[in-house]
């Protein structure tokens, strides 16, 4: 399978909202530190059901996702956590700056070249889609590979399991899902016998069983990575589009560059809202909430969510006297399930969105305004290009 997703035939706009959607920050943060009322048990379900050949297709690959992270409810959920988070501490996020430093310039300079060469680029494919990925395989000790197909696999398992794709395109991401998941068990197996140190293997040596293992590693190695591509897709066209007071000159400072993607972080992260399900009969705010009822909080600004009021992004941003420390507060999450990864991703993206905005002066947006990507819980540009000035 290739890397390009098709748009899913069924649009949102014409289904039935099937969530209580939380939008208020406060009240997200109840849903979120609630976990005994409300469970992140369908945190990784496909937003769309699956056909009977598409759940063919995976079962023949043995595709399996026990509840390991993101959606274990269990009190397993806080020792594997730990073993994860030892990966991500501070101290070692600090440490891969200059790393970060050297792979965004390394892609900048592959995209002056081009641009240089054909007069425009795609500044998502040329320098927010790979340095992520080379990072994030670098701090789990695992060995730093196939990453186009990675990619690729990455942007269709996000479709699989938050878009609304017909029954074809079902078949066409289960193949690829099972390709990605039998690529990833072998490299549970590669890992867990290597002698260097690595996430898939302390965490076998934690007990998790190679499914156990499959399952945190398929979703951990999409969030880790494409989340934060896509972080920066949109920092960088935001910039470039100028419609946010803050140009692509000033971005070429790294305070700059880090205020800024606060900015997008607090308006419209890549991951602008995430599920929750109700454990038993309870209340949100005095109102009642079945048990069983499923629950969209919104984190940041969606401004493509299928059920927001026409011209409402509702972004966390956008809410006076937001509680917490940062107006972005609650674009990783909030409680016990908190994305890991925050700080390594914020430090990715104002590293790249500065070093690009550094190298490429006076680049200009060319051509019509980007596809962007629409899914239940994840949206960006599926593409920034951009021209050098004219002379």
């Amino acid at each position: 399978m290739n890397g390009a997703v098709a748009m899913p035939s069924v649009q949102p706009a014409a289904l039935e909202c099937p969530y209580k959607v939380v939008r208020d920050p406060d009240t997200v943060r109840q849903v979120l530190h609630r976990p005994d009322d409300f469970s992140p048990a369908n945190a990784l379900l496909a937003v769309t059901p699956l056909n009977g050949q598409a759940l063919r297709i995976l079962q023949k690959a043995r595709f399996a996702l026990p509840p390991v992270l993101a959606s274990n409810p269990g009190p397993s959920h806080a020792g594997i956590r730990r073993v994860v988070a030892g990966f991500f501490t501070p101290a070692k996020v600090a440490a891969m700056e200059p790393r970060i430093h050297a792979l965004a310039r390394d892609a900048v300079a592959g995209a002056g070249s081009d641009l240089a060469s054909k007069g425009t680029v795609d500044l998502v494919q040329s320098v927010a889609a790979f340095p992520p990925a080379i990072v994030m395989m670098e701090m789990l000790g695992l060995p730093v590979r196939d990453l186009p197909q990675l990619k690729g696999w990455s942007l269709e398992s996000l479709e699989l399991f938050w878009g609304w794709p017909d029954p074809v395109r079902q078949v066409e991401l289960a193949h690829s899902a099972a390709g990605f998941y039998t690529w990833l068990r072998e490299l549970v197996h590669e890992a867990v016998a290597a002698p260097n140190p690595n996430l898939f293997k302390a965490l076998a040596e934690h007990g998790l069983r190679v499914p156990e293992v499959c399952s945190l590693g398929y979703f951990l190695l999409i969030a880790g990575q494409e989340t934060t591509t896509q972080l920066i897709g949109t920092t960088l066209f935001r910039l470039l589009e100028g419609s946010r007071g803050m140009n692509w000159e000033h971005a070429a400072s790294g305070a700059k560059a880090r205020d800024f993607v606060r900015h997008i972080l607090a308006t419209e992260s890549s991951v602008p809202t995430w599920r929750r399900v109700a454990v038993r009969d309870t209340e949100l705010k005095g109102e009642p909430v079945a048990a069983g009822q499923e629950i969209l909080v919104e984190l940041t600004g969606n401004h493509g969510f299928p059920w927001a009021p026409a011209g409402d992004p509702s972004g966390v941003g956008d809410v006076p006297g937001q509680p917490g420390p940062t107006p972005y507060a609650l674009a990783f999450g909030s409680g016990i399930h908190r994305c890991l990864g925050a700080k390594l991703a914020e430090l990715e993206a104002a590293v790249v969105v500065e070093e690009t905005a550094s190298a490429l002066k006076r680049v200009r947006l060319q051509g019509p305004a980007p596809e962007w990507l629409r899914l239940l819980s994840f949206q960006a540009p599926r593409t920034v290009t951009v021209a050098a000035p004219p002379n």
